[in-house]
């Protein structure tokens, strides 16, 4: 007599396949919010690099326009003559050139140089030796010297006005 043994493969049973098929299930899933996790992570880092290289372009007006503001308040309530402006006209001269370049600030960086213009024009004749002057050139000399103090005033408020531009951009 013979007896006949069947011995089963090991892994056909249901329990098992049932097993593998909720184990490739969970992997998908896995795997697929994985990648959307990643995509998300990704454009994040797209975002925050776009605004870090946007940031850099406003670094150089940002530091010309603070240097601008230290030189006119060097020069507050003083009486200026043409040397006296050179920092002002440097600085303004580097405003001019980059101003075209940066369109989200082009007016408000136009407007800074055009006080800068202004204020410039406003320098008062050189003294020359020491003379005594008459009572109608000293009172013409305090008039320009006071129109000298409000076209300062002007480009102050215009710098001031362009820093808080550059800053609502940089946040934006």
């Amino acid at each position: 007599m013979m007896t006949s043994t069947t011995t089963s493969a090991i892994g056909t049973g249901a329990g098992s396949l049932a097993l593998t098929a909720v184990s490739a299930l969970l992997t998908g899933v896995l795997a697929t919010y994985t990648l959307r996790h990643h995509r998300q992570v990704f454009a994040w880092t797209r975002r925050i690099r776009g605004r870090d290289e946007a940031a850099l372009a406003y670094d150089r007006p940002t530091e010309w326009l603070a240097d601008l503001y230290k030189a006119q308040c060097r020069l507050a309530q003083k009486p200026c003559h043409a040397d006296d402006f050179e920092d002002i006209s440097q600085t303004g001269n580097m405003i001019k050139g980059i101003a075209d370049h940066t369109e989200a600030l082009r007016t408000e960086l136009t407007r800074v140089v055009e006080r800068v213009d202004e204020y410039v024009a406003t320098a008062l004749p050189d003294p020359g030796p020491a003379v005594r002057l008459a009572l109608p050139d000293h009172r013409a000399q305090l008039v320009r010297a006071m129109r000298q103090e409000a076209a300062r005033g002007e480009l102050a408020r215009a710098i001031i006005t362009a820093q808080q531009k550059i800053t609502a951009q940089r946040f934006t």
